[in-house]
């Protein structure tokens, strides 16, 4: 089991991981995002392995609920900055295909 303080400890370092992620998706730097998007993965299995004892009160839900709106408006940022990424690789990969298809049906030019 997990401390709240603990806890609270895990969500500020995901907050930091994931804005890390906004600034590695400005930057292209795909590798960079999957990396950071793993170490934050393994905070989550974490927080999932070691379950806190009791619900936060107070100011320490309240530093939780500022944690997590971070990480959402993070992730936000990221979506946003991917998916025209992801639509032009999509599109890539869809026009490969095609062309393997053709060549397939009716041999190389």
């Amino acid at each position: 089991m997990m401390t709240s303080q603990e806890v609270l400890t895990v969500y500020a370092a995901m907050a930091e991981l994931t804005e890390q992620m906004v600034q590695a998706a400005t930057a292209s730097d795909w590798d960079q995002l999957v990396q950071l998007e793993q170490r934050c993965a393994a905070h989550v299995q974490r927080l999932r392995a070691h379950e806190p004892a009791a619900p936060m009160q107070g100011a320490q839900r309240e530093q939780k609920i500022e944690l997590i709106r971070q990480m959402l408006n993070a992730d936000r940022q990221i979506r946003d900055l991917t998916m025209p990424w992801m639509a032009q690789l999509s599109k890539l990969i869809n026009n490969t295909g095609t062309e393997r298809r053709l060549v397939n049906a009716y041999g190389s030019v």
